[in-house]
């Protein structure tokens, strides 16, 4: 272990998908395939010569980021902006994060079986802090404030419509992971606006309506589609005015649960 101006420089192991891609890229740096000032080829090209998916690349450009290696300038690209000093150490220490995607991915299959179990477990008064929740989301988008407390506590109410502490718990970890996460901090500094989350209310009023009916699969079906769409949206978001953007976001097609084609 070795110490300069104060950061612990530590040896780092790949745990997560973007680390990997984003060692690949850091060694491509120290190698001298990129020098600082010139941009990286586009996140399509590099997610196809490494065959994974955007998403893992654009977290690994986050990570680079974070470690002050490249600079994301809206409408022209990534660009590098210092060389890495050592290859098996982080220039800037940072906690051991999951991609914003990744956790995007863990709440739709935490959530859409929350949302199955709530269904059937339901009560009136739970519909109604659901509406209050709805209706607080409204107001926060019309004020124009960053504030998405509507929509954590919307989220919040179908897990304690299960009535099942545990699974109220593991919500409450995962925001507070969000809240936590330099990564996700970081993909929403590329979003410029609030508009999108007009989308997010149409569709928390479709998952409202599936409680409402007291339908399990829809509800399950509407939740899962919910973040489907949250995934999608962000990764547009934070990269549709780069000139490379061919609005080909994921190098598989999105999952389709069974049965959601009828809902």
């Amino acid at each position: 272990m070795e110490y300069s101006d104060n950061i612990i420089m530590m040896p780092f192991e790949a745990k997560r998908p973007y680390q990997e891609i984003g060692l690949v890229l850091r060694q491509e740096l120290i190698e001298g395939q990129y020098r600082v000032g010139d941009r990286l080829p586009p996140e399509r090209d590099i997610a196809e010569r490494l065959d994974v998916s955007r998403t893992v690349v654009r977290e690994a450009i986050i990570m680079l980021e974070l470690e002050n290696l490249v600079e994301v300038k809206k409408g022209s690209g990534v660009y590098v902006i210092n060389i890495p000093s050592q290859p098996n150490s982080r220039e800037n220490v940072i906690s051991d994060d999951a991609g914003p995607f990744e956790m995007l991915q863990a709440r739709q299959l935490l959530e859409s079986n929350i949302a199955e179990f709530a269904a059937m477990q339901v009560t009136p008064s739970d519909i109604v802090k659901m509406r209050t929740a709805l209706d607080l989301e409204r107001q926060e988008l019309s004020s124009g404030t960053a504030d998405c407390n509507g929509d954590e506590t919307f989220h919040l109410c179908i897990a304690e419509a299960t009535q099942n502490s545990v699974l109220v718990d593991m919500l409450k970890q995962s925001w507070e992971r969000r809240e936590c996460s330099p990564m996700w901090k970081k993909l929403h500094s590329h979003i410029v606006g609030q508009d999108y989350r007009e989308e997010w209310i149409d569709d928390h009023a479709k998952i409202l309506a599936a409680l409402q009916r007291k339908d399990p699969i829809a509800a399950k079906n509407a939740m899962w589609q919910h973040l489907e769409n949250v995934k999608q949206r962000l990764l547009e978001l934070s990269d549709i005015d780069d000139p490379n953007f061919d609005g080909y976001l994921f190098s598989s097609n999105p999952v389709v649960l069974r049965g959601a084609e009828k809902s």
